[in-house]
């Protein structure tokens, strides 16, 4: 008799690491389903990229400030959803924020001041969802501004990780994980029939985790300062622009969001990284089905009233 077993499989996808678990007796089965998750990813990829031109982000781009662009109601739908997090967030999710000259922040330890305060302001002029015009009936997509410049690096994993789990689950995987790069969807359980246990990656030592959640059907995203970050003046500097003022945020190390949907963890640790720990608790404490443990630059330790860490 066949037991439940975990397979497993990783790729470089949408430039980063991806792992797919599924839960099956057959590993014929299994590597059938992984693959056809692996290409779900593929396929938002070329949807979402920016580094081909004929991509439908690149259209809208491209005719940024001169017309609407028709788009499909996939990416409709993704940017949609993108403007109304920017509007619970006042702003702290953009995803107009590509339109920052990639010479303001480059992040290659090659940087040895910080941009003037003056300058930085300058540079994110552009960033403003508002100047995102929808057009519902026609599905067309508009950037008032010439230079705005749309991208999703701070929602596309977490939708390829949701959309990657729906499709299977619709081919039958009751049980599985698909982590795309710490943003995390999980549903079911292990195949010892346990919830899964998700490491919080220490942000001192990322390979390590700190604390370890057990989740089953809920996503986790972990956003932090030890990803990509500069040091100038014995300071860190996270990758994490503020795109109200155009230069990096600090006080907070790591932001952990949990809660059902992939899409919606990966893209609410940004804001709340830029909101710091007092208001980005109280916005989170007032959403329902949401979760978020912070670190602080003194390695404190806050939660939202709804978790309970091991």
């Amino acid at each position: 008799m066949n037991r439940l077993q975990e397979f497993r499989r990783g790729e470089k996808l949408m430039g980063n690491a991806f792992e797919i678990t599924v839960v099956g007796e057959d590993k014929l089965w299994a590597e059938e389903r992984i693959d056809a998750a692996i290409g779900e990813i593929r396929r938002i990829e070329k949807l979402l990229t920016t580094f081909s031109e004929d991509s439908e982000t690149n259209r809208v781009n491209a005719n940024a400030g001169v017309q609407p662009v028709q788009v499909s109601r996939e990416t409709f739908g993704l940017i949609e959803r993108s403007l109304r997090i920017s509007a619970i967030t006042d702003g702290a999710f953009d995803i107009t924020y590509g339109s920052v000259d990639k010479r303001l922040w480059n992040f290659d330890r090659n940087m040895t001041s910080l941009p003037d305060a003056e300058t930085a302001k300058e540079m994110v002029r552009l960033i403003n969802y508002r100047n995102v015009l929808l057009e519902g009936n026609e599905c067309t997509v508009f950037l008032k501004e010439v230079g705005m410049r749309i991208g999703f690096g701070g929602i596309g994993k977490g939708y390829a990780a949701e959309m990657a789990k729906r499709l299977l689950l619709q081919q039958g995987v009751a049980n599985g994980v698909v982590n795309a790069s710490g943003d995390i969807g999980t549903w079911g359980n292990q195949a010892d029939g346990k919830p899964w246990t998700i490491g919080i990656a220490d942000p001192d030592h990322a390979g390590q985790p700190f604390s370890y959640l057990n989740i089953s059907n809920m996503a986790i995203a972990t956003s932090g300062n030890y990803e990509k970050y500069i040091i100038i003046g014995d300071k860190k500097y996270s990758h994490t622009i503020n795109p109200k003022t155009g230069l990096p945020v600090t006080g907070i190390k790591s932001v952990t969001i949990i809660c059902p949907n992939a899409e919606i963890a990966d893209a609410m640790t940004t804001p709340v990284t830029i909101m710091g720990v007092r208001a980005g608790l109280d916005m989170v404490n007032q959403i329902d089905k949401l979760a978020c443990i912070i670190i602080d630059d003194n390695n404190k330790i806050y939660s939202s009233k709804n978790i309970h860490l091991k």
